[in-house]
């Protein structure tokens, strides 16, 4: 199933969406759908990251390194 959804574009951003389109071939329906999926994944990664980082620091992983460590 999908839903149609209708969105207001300040006039720059729609003109710089016109023309990213027109330069790479792409639909707008596509360009927005692939945004809109990264946003919602960045802000799913932000809420673990605030929710287990303090948990993390005191076992001491702090960087990509100390997780990759920790899982291998």
């Amino acid at each position: 199933m999908r839903t149609v959804l209708s969105v207001s574009l300040p006039e720059s951003m729609s003109d710089e969406l016109d023309r990213f389109a027109r330069n790479t071939g792409r639909n707008k329906s596509d360009i927005v759908k692939e945004s809109l999926s990264m946003f919602l994944w960045e802000m799913k990664l932000k809420a673990v990251q605030k929710k287990l980082g303090p948990k993390a620091k005191k076992l001491g992983i702090v960087s990509e390194e100390d997780v990759f460590k920790a899982i291998s």
